[in-house]
């Protein structure tokens, strides 16, 4: 089995530990774009180029599923990649998981670049999944570009920025970039002591395990997370092979992505 994964830079990482803790026989293909990201300040249609480009990578590879693991290229490009790969690769894109926060009950925070923040599509999740819930649009400026370049101090100024937007009664946050679930606990840890007593702990939504679990759905394979941890890694750097960056490595899900790489033949 071989999954692939595309986005502009590390977001995939998140999605990608998920898929391999599920199946950690499964070869995984991890597609990103280090000569064209970020993606997000792009046009439209440059960020469906970018993204085919990147899909086209990996599907040559021949994979038995392609993930989108970004948010911006899943708004933008997914009816493209689909429209291209599928129905001999399915491609499975990623949506921010407003659903579950919302049905777990509000105040909602939404952590999410400064381009989605209110964009028509946010908004349309929030009008068909959150209704009647409280939810805050919180813009997340700096951020992914923080975690991309494992940069702390920027990583940890821009979760303070984004903090104190946050209301100080809300029990759910949704993170609604694949890079800030790199640092799901440095979000917590800034948000948590912000919050009235009266909240209990934090909740944080990410989208990378039911992303890697809805994949094998579509593929008809079962969860095996005892199988032996076998699977191969390919690293695709616009287009060519190359090997995980070091700012990856410096998050467990880098790491464990690593162990898979030092199996490879």
């Amino acid at each position: 089995m071989k999954i692939a994964l595309m986005d502009s830079g590390n977001g995939l990482l998140a999605a990608a530990a998920a898929v391999h803790r599920l199946r950690p026989d499964a070869d995984l293909v991890l597609s990103s774009d280090p000569d064209g990201m970020p993606w997000g300040p792009r046009t439209p249609e440059d960020i469906i180029a970018h993204a085919l480009d990147c899909a086209r990578s990996a599907a040559a590879l021949a994979p038995d599923a392609l993930i989108v693991a970004c948010n911006t290229a899943s708004v933008h490009a997914l009816a493209a990649i689909r429209a291209e790969l599928e129905p001999a690769i399915p491609v499975i894109g990623t949506v921010p998981a407003i659903k579950p926060a919302a049905a777990a009950g509000g105040p909602v925070a939404i952590w999410a670049t400064p381009g989605t923040t209110g964009s028509p599509y946010q908004r349309g999740l929030i009008r068909d999944f959150a209704a009647g819930v409280e939810v805050t649009e919180v813009p997340c400026p700096g951020l992914a570009d923080a975690v991309q370049y494992a940069d702390s101090a920027a990583v940890n100024a821009a979760v303070a920025a984004a903090a104190a937007l946050t209301p100080r009664n809300v029990r759910n946050v949704v993170l609604g970039c694949t890079h800030y679930e790199l640092v799901a606990e440095r979000i917590r840890a800034a948000v948590q002591p912000l919050l009235s007593p009266a909240v209990p702990r934090l909740t944080l939504y990410g989208s990378a395990e039911a992303v890697a679990a809805q994949t094998l759905r579509r593929i008809g394979a079962a969860p095996a997370p005892d199988a032996a941890p076998s699977g191969r890694l390919t690293v695709l750097l616009s287009g060519r092979e190359g090997s995980i960056d070091p700012a990856s490595l410096t998050y467990p899900e880098g790491r464990s992505l690593g162990e898979a790489a030092a199996v490879r033949p």
